[in-house]
């Protein structure tokens, strides 16, 4: 069945029959015009007027598997006590539309009636007491109900909420451990399982390679087709290609075997396999499935998150780096890439398929892997870091941008940007926040929605943006520090 949000609606009994069927009414209409306009369906369950109706319909909200989470609004005023036991209750995303279903008050027409229906105003205030008196994580989204503005922002929670359902049903694949020495790839597994709901576990690269010997030439054959029919052929090692085919088969069937959605791996274990996984991992994540490189189990399950957030549930969303800077006063960037592994949806034009030697790790032979440059456009960076103790989600925008040269030597995909506020001052913020080397990077995610997913999902949320200052920001960090460990 299809995922969908609930929308429950508040009243009380004091107002008359003739009032609630009108209520009622309105809200089914309005539930059902939001459905047309919204990425899932907004289902209208109830008109709330006790505590025994808001209590049952938030205890059947968290066991319907199908219900991503509940938007609520109060027609006429909502007694908040009533709201209490419920909401303590409820284990989904919850945001409070505080909206009216009249877009202007009518001069000729108000009276008292029209007063005691239309009580928006009113009941919503009342109602968002008792959210903030309860400390409950909630989306508070204003305005017109019909209005594009408002219903981008009702989108936007609709996503956040996707990628909270997408999280504690994560399972991630670890062939083998992380890069030797690495501090940043490391982090507490069972807090993460506990706070993300993320199940992170290792299989052998030995098990992966007894996968790839018994995938059938068949089913390379019609994988190299696929390749063929999306990515331009820039090599003559057809061989190379079939390789990443095989490899890219047995690793999807290991995943889609063990309820993974995501993997990661590391250039110094590959027993067995002649070339590290790249137009593999680049093809399965234009899929949708995540990936993290030397062992980077974290990134590669916030790759996956944000791409069942972006758009179309697989949105332009990839496994990233910072390789290098441009430092030219005036002209300063970023260059993003990886030794194989970036996303195709992040592309500009249709990516190619090159082999090259890979002067680094355990290959036998050079990997072939997608080359091409990354589009110009907004977007954010997102990292995940274990602060020991608790988690921190640290987000930075910026404003990716044409490559300003061809490098016509550099044989992977890369995608080159400004970074905000501006490179130099946003380094030191990145890493006074202690933000990882390892990022993902989302055209179609925005900061307020990684914002709202992190404060369902109870960690913190660093935000570096065109107004972060180094000062501001160790002010805040400082701050943050104390909140967290008095909580």
């Amino acid at each position: 069945m299809s995922k969908e949000f609930w929308f429950v609606v508040g009243s009380q009994d004091l107002y008359g029959e003739d009032v609630l069927k009108t209520v009622a009414e309105r809200s089914a209409e309005m539930a059902s015009w939001l459905s047309e306009k919204l990425p899932y369906p907004l289902i209208y369950k109830v008109t709330a007027m006790s505590s025994n109706q808001i209590t049952s319909v938030m205890k059947e909200a968290n066991f319907d598997d199908n219900c991503l989470g509940v938007i609520t609004w109060c027609h006429t005023f909502s007694p908040s006590k009533m709201w209490l036991n419920g909401l303590e209750l409820l284990q989904k995303p919850w945001c409070h539309f505080a909206t009216q279903y009249n877009l202007e008050i009518p001069n000729e027409e108000i009276d008292m009636d029209f007063m005691n229906l239309n009580q928006a105003a009113h009941g919503d205030r009342e109602h968002g007491f008792i959210g903030a008196r309860l400390r409950k994580a909630r989306k508070v989204v204003a305005g017109y109900w019909k209005d594009e503005k408002v219903i981008a922002r009702l989108a936007e929670f609709q996503k956040v909420a996707a990628g909270v359902d997408f999280s504690k049903h994560m399972k991630v694949m670890r062939f083998g451990d992380n890069m030797r020495d690495v501090a940043v790839t490391e982090g507490d597994k069972v807090e993460v399982q506990k706070k993300l709901g993320w199940e992170v576990n290792t299989w052998a690269v030995g098990d992966l390679v007894k996968e790839m010997n018994a995938v059938t030439d068949e089913e390379v054959e019609a994988l190299f087709n696929e390749y063929k029919a999306n990515y331009d052929i820039a090599t003559d090692n057809i061989y190379a290609i079939k390789y990443q085919a095989r490899e890219e088969i047995a690793i999807k069937k290991m995943m889609d075997r063990n309820g993974c959605k995501a993997f990661s791996n590391t250039f110094q274990d590959l027993y067995g396999m002649e070339q590290l996984p790249g137009l593999a991992s680049q093809h399965l994540m234009a899929q949708g499935y995540g990936y993290g490189g030397e062992g980077d189990w974290k990134v590669s399950a916030m790759t996956a998150i944000l791409k069942a957030m972006g758009e179309n549930g697989n949105g332009a969303s990839g496994f990233m780096e910072d390789y290098t800077y441009h430092l030219v006063e005036g002209h300063e960037y970023s260059l993003g890439a990886h030794m194989l592994e970036v996303c195709p949806s992040l592309a500009a034009d249709k990516p190619r398929i090159e082999t090259h030697h890979l002067g680094i790790g355990m290959n036998e032979k050079d990997p072939a892997r997608l080359v091409f440059e990354g589009k110009a456009g907004k977007g954010i960076v997102a990292s995940l870091i274990d602060m020991g103790g608790r988690l921190r989600l640290i987000v930075q925008d910026i404003e990716a941008v044409k490559p300003i040269m061809p490098m016509p030597n550099l044989p992977v995909a890369r995608v080159m940007w400004r970074a905000l506020p501006n490179l130099t001052d946003g380094v030191e913020c990145w890493i006074t926040a202690g933000g990882a080397h390892h990022t993902v990077l989302s055209y179609d995610v925005t900061p307020e929605m990684m914002r709202d997913w992190a404060k369902f999902m109870d960690i913190e949320f660093v935000h570096i943006d065109k107004d972060t200052t180094v000062e501001k920001l160790e002010d805040e960090l400082f701050i943050k520090d104390i909140a967290w460990k008095l909580r």
